[in-house]
């Protein structure tokens, strides 16, 4: 499991434009990043297969087409449960507080890929710890046990 492309976006409903090394910022989100903040959305993780079955079915898609901060290959986060802990790299420590989002409107992603898989594959985590992030890090997930 592990980081492959990573993604920002200065404006919220965009595709988001890919750097190799990003600053995770506790309680906030990705630095420089439209959708940190001080809620429980402050990263967006998908995964490459998921990215990849998008472009299979002939979208004209690529990391971050889909908003996503994170693209990891390994990792089906859509069946992860709420709570779950996500280490990546040496630091940066999350928490999935959603998964999959609804769309009150269609986004310019919706109209630019055809289609959208965020709300339905993506899930969104608050950051619990903070440090540097770059393509290549490895994912660790610690996964609540069922009650």
């Amino acid at each position: 499991m592990k980081v492959v492309s990573l993604s920002i976006s200065k404006k919220k409903g965009t595709r988001k434009e890919s750097i190799d090394r990003a600053q995770v910022l506790q309680d906030h989100g990705i630095e420089g990043d439209a959708h940190a903040g001080n809620w429980h959305r402050q990263i967006s993780l998908l995964s490459a297969e998921s990215i990849d079955a998008s472009r299979k079915t002939g979208l004209d898609v690529d990391f971050g087409d889909y908003a996503e901060n994170i693209a990891t290959t390994g990792v089906d986060w859509k069946t992860l449960p709420l709570g779950t802990q996500v280490t990546i790299g040496d630091a940066v420590l999350l928490e999935i507080t959603q998964i999959g989002k609804e769309c009150l409107r269609k986004c310019a992603i919706f109209y630019q890929a055809g289609d959208c898989i965020m709300p339905r594959e993506g899930v969104f985590a608050r950051v619990l710890k903070e440090g540097s992030i770059g393509c290549g890090d490895e994912i660790q997930l610690d996964i609540p046990e069922k009650s």
